[in-house]
């Protein structure tokens, strides 16, 4: 026996006031069937669902029912409550309904379509409700865009950690954890890593604190739908701190140097092939590198299964790198006459920003058209100021090379007194790869302007 589906949909508390409750729904379309005499009638009900797509369970049951041959009919309070999508609504009535002799009713709009008018007014209801949908997002998005230039936070989803929402302010406020989160970024400068800094500052896993470093609204910033803007809530780390964090953390992306007196592991490339190298026990001579298309331990790194790369002893190489980070070490260092116009530009534009905050405050107590000039040409003024430093940066390069000189330098001032793991660290600071071809040696820095010696016989 086939039965009529009644199908119930409420995705907010809100629509309750609207006359959209379970209840009311439950309560017309049950009056409905008791009218047309429709004794045998089912609820289908997706409570907390919105209706811009079929990812509902109640409307799966219910189109599987149909295809099972279950039902006759589908029977809902408004065409809304089927779906806001006309795709969907198209969908469901053109592909599952009538295919399989389900005849559908809407109550509110008084739609049948076992009549023609009835299938004709589907479409051109089913427009507007599509329509009634996506202008409400605009409206909503526009508005958060606005709202975001203003310097306030969007809201939404969870709130940066170190942070409180002020709802009432609209504005990210710093919290208890405020502290832990300069204490992260002066602990990463200072050489901690990110497993270390977890464990000791009490958080959870590794990886929350390196999404918190490269949180960049910890500057005093919003990110939002991949622009920057000014923002109202004060920063818990400037930006030349974070700045030199995310240089560091991208130098750390590179494959992390393996445990004991391997001090090259990570950084060898074949220079035949292009594949990575890997230290072998090689008897009591010690480490040979050798090719992983010649060694096959691990056939995805293979690149050329006849690579004729003979491979090299370990300590040689290892020897030759030393040798040429004492050679740059020793070299004098760039002028850093460039750092000034750098920092000059940064204080130009932090003073923009500051500008911008302050108008953005009084526009807020008092929009007023002069205010309103004021803050168009103070954006202006902090896009000219933010241009002028990504020029600057690029121009002289200088200061994303500090981190990596200063570890230069420490090659010759204390080499020897350090830890493998440390000396791991340095080599990795400063040096991009080593490509080794038939017992030669070149090797490629990270730092600006540094040169290695021409390719080293072994």
């Amino acid at each position: 026996m086939k039965h009529t589906a009644l199908y119930l949909r409420v995705s907010t508390e809100a629509q309750a006031d609207e006359g959209y409750s379970l209840a009311a729904q439950a309560e017309k379309l049950e009056a409905y069937c008791r009218m047309k005499g429709l004794a045998d009638f089912r609820r289908y009900i997706d409570g907390g669902f919105s209706g811009s797509n079929l990812s509902r369970p109640a409307i799966t049951e219910l189109v599987e029912a149909i295809r099972g041959g279950a039902v006759e009919r589908v029977v809902v309070y408004k065409l809304d409550r089927l779906s806001r999508s006309q795709k969907d609504t198209l969908y469901l009535i053109e592909d599952v309904f009538l295919p399989h002799g389900v005849d559908f009713v809407s109550i509110n709009e008084n739609i049948d379509t076992g009549s023609p008018y009835g299938r004709a007014m589907i479409g051109i209801l089913s427009a507007f409700a599509q329509l009634e949908r996506e202008n409400i997002f605009l409206r909503t998005r526009m508005g958060m865009v606005e709202r975001v230039k203003q310097g306030f936070w969007p809201g939404g989803g969870k709130t940066p950690f170190g942070y409180d929402y002020d709802q009432a302010k609209g504005i990210l406020v710093p919290n208890a954890d405020a502290p832990t989160v300069r204490a992260m970024y002066a602990r990463y400068l200072a050489g901690q890593s990110t497993g270390r800094i977890a464990r000791e500052l009490g958080l959870p896993y590794e990886h929350l604190v390196r999404q918190i470093l490269l949180r960049e609204s910890n500057t005093g910033v919003i990110v939002y739908r991949g622009q920057t803007y000014p923002g109202r809530h004060e920063p818990l780390v400037d930006r030349e701190t974070f700045a030199r964090v995310q240089r560091r953390l991208l130098r750390h992306d590179k494959p992390r140097a393996a445990a004991g007196n391997k001090l090259l592991t990570g950084l060898l490339v074949c220079g035949h092939c292009g594949a990575k190298m890997r230290y072998q026990k090689w008897g009591e001579a010690g480490d040979k590198l050798v090719c992983y298309s010649r060694d096959k331990s691990k056939p995805h790194l293979v690149h050329d299964h006849n690579c004729p790369n003979r491979g090299i002893m370990a300590r040689e190489v290892e020897q030759i790198v030393v040798r040429d980070l004492s050679r740059l070490a020793a070299q004098p260092a760039p002028s850093p006459d460039c750092q000034g116009a750098v920092e000059e530009c940064r204080r130009a534009l932090e003073r923009s920003r500051r500008r911008l905050r302050r108008l953005y405050g009084l526009f807020a107590e008092a929009e007023d058209d002069t205010l309103r000039d004021a803050i168009s040409h103070e954006r202006a003024v902090c896009e000219r100021a933010e241009q002028a430093l990504r020029q600057a940066q690029q121009a002289q390069q200088c200061d994303t090379q500090d981190d990596a000189r200063r570890a230069l330098a420490t090659v010759g001032a204390c080499w020897d007194r350090l830890t493998a793991t440390e000396k791991q660290s340095l080599v990795r600071a400063c040096v991009q790869k080593i490509v080794i071809q038939n017992g030669k040696t070149e090797i490629f820095y990270a730092i600006e302007g540094a040169q290695a010696a021409q390719p080293t016989a072994g």
